[in-house]
């Protein structure tokens, strides 16, 4: 039997990755389940694949966690260290699903045992992008993503010298927003902002796609983890969502992976990797789907991928700073104290404001987090 452990067990991908655990339960087990404060949702699934440990970051929910799992054999633990120590439990897969910068202290505590790290959570990567790749290497993990693109795009790379390629395009579904006037998105609400036409997807990552700043987190983490060089990086919108992404070669050829929009596709490329396993996914049918289109992205409208781009290029401090700067903007948004079209002007104002030399630690890259938004709750109530 593989273990695995499942960082953000009650979020989507934790949802997806069990579902595909419960189709080959025989072939798995469950070392530790974490939640931030889901006590019961967090227990139920414990009790249900037999984890080992399950964790609730927020500390103030163990004690319904322990009354949940009481007489189960499974054990409870709370708050941040315990977060960190379940990660570090020696399994044979990881899945890091956290959301946000919350997750990146339990994501490299399990790439320091060495295992294999399934990566969902791609702020981890552009905030301490250097320091995560580096500690990859030293630790020897391997690290897959599992983010659509990214999985596109390392299926893709499958096989081949990353010297022979031209170009990695990731595609964009460009959100519920990508044909709405100026005016419109000045107007929309959280309620359309989370209304994604083609995934299920948590509010956070919902509303950055809805202002393309999804896009330009992954064009960051892509730079990490396909290092090609910037210039070789490109974005393209494709609503419908079927080409997750493309591999473009010296000799002209492109090799594009396509599939269905459910993240257990990508998930179950990570868990069965290097083979395939089943997906309740039905087979892909081009011909019901009939067009596939593509267009390049409105960078007026939609300035997330512009400044994603020029804070990789900048370097240092400013993707991390670019990452804590939309968390907080996004998270007034869905508060409704901030305009939609004011998130990408809060982060582009504290690009502009704050920088700095590039994180050698993560205890630097965690500073600089806590710096970025306080300064950006700073701005923020100031307006």
């Amino acid at each position: 039997m593989r273990t695995i452990s499942i960082l953000g067990a009650t979020g989507s991908i934790g949802a997806s990755t069990l579902d595909l655990i419960r189709r080959e339960k025989d072939k798995w087990r469950v070392v530790a389940l974490t939640a931030n404060g889901n006590a019961a949702e967090l227990a139920r699934l414990a009790r249900a694949f037999g984890a080992q440990v399950a964790v609730v970051a927020d500390e103030a929910a163990l004690p319904a966690l322990r009354e949940a799992l009481a007489g189960s054999g499974v054990e409870a633990a709370g708050g941040v260290e315990a977060l960190v120590e379940a990660a570090a439990r020696p399994a044979g897969l990881t899945v890091a699903g956290i959301v946000g910068c919350a997750g990146l202290v339990p994501t490299m505590a399990a790439i320091r045992q060495g295992g294999t790290v399934a990566l969902a959570n791609k702020e981890a990567l552009v905030s301490a992008g250097d320091v995560m790749m580096a500690a990859v290497s030293r630790h020897g993990a391997t690290l897959l993503p599992i983010d659509s693109e990214h999985n596109a795009i390392f299926q893709c790379l499958a096989g081949n010298d990353p010297a022979h390629v031209r170009s990695i395009t990731l595609t964009a579904s460009g959100g519920p927003f990508r044909d709405w006037t100026q005016e419109r998105l000045d107007a929309a609400t959280p309620e359309q902002a989370v209304r994604h036409p083609n995934w299920d997807m948590g509010a956070k990552i919902s509303v950055d796609s809805a202002t393309m700043f999804n896009k330009g987190l992954e064009l960051i983490e892509a730079s990490h983890l396909f290092p090609v060089g910037l210039d070789r990086l490109r974005i393209v919108v494709h609503p419908q969502s079927i080409v997750h992404s493309m591999v473009e070669y010296r000799d002209g050829s492109t090799l594009a992976q396509l599939g269905p929009s459910d993240m257990r596709v990508p998930i179950a490329s990570a868990l069965a990797w290097p083979a395939r396993m089943d997906t309740p996914c039905g087979p892909l049918d081009l011909a019901a789907i009939g067009e596939l289109t593509f267009r390049a992205p409105d960078e007026e409208r939609f300035p997330a991928t512009r400044l994603a781009r020029e804070a990789a290029q900048t370097g240092g401090a400013a993707p991390a700073v670019l990452n804590a700067a939309n968390e907080v903007a996004v998270a007034a948004f869905l508060d409704g104290r901030i305009a939609f079209s004011r998130i990408a002007a809060h982060v582009a104002d504290m690009l502009a404001r704050y920088n700095g030399a590039a994180p050698a630690t993560l205890d630097d890259v965690l500073a600089v987090d806590e710096e970025a938004r306080a300064r950006t709750r700073e701005a923020l109530e100031a307006v």
